[in-house]
């Protein structure tokens, strides 16, 4: 520890150097960093979201979100997946599309179901 201390006082301009160095590499790495936390990922998702309060998981699985599942994949087009969640009065789906959909389209047909 005293070697640093040594070598700084026996070499102050290298110090100096090194510290605006630092400064100059710091301003600049925040300047170009990018500053959105969420980048455009362009996955074209829909999330729906059912409410029905006090109905047990089984229940909102196997009425509500089940039965939206199978209009789903006979209404709307260029569906890659859905995954669903059935939890205490909530069913949450998220519909996955193909890459080249028309998501105005994708989210008239979800609405209309």
């Amino acid at each position: 520890m005293t070697a640093i201390v040594r070598i700084a006082l026996e070499r102050p301009y290298t110090f100096i150097v090194a510290a605006i160095l630092a400064l100059i590499f710091g301003v600049m790495s925040v300047v170009k960093t990018p500053k959105d936390i969420f980048p455009d990922i362009g996955i074209p998702v829909i999330s729906v979201i059912w409410t029905y309060s006090g109905l047990p998981p089984d229940d909102m699985s196997n009425r509500i979100t089940y039965i939206f599942e199978r209009g789903l994949t006979t209404t709307v087009n260029d569906i890659e997946h859905i995954e669903s969640m059935s939890v205490q009065g909530y069913g949450i789906l998220k519909i996955y599309f193909q890459p080249q959909v028309n998501i105005a389209s994708a989210t008239a047909q979800v609405a209309s179901i």
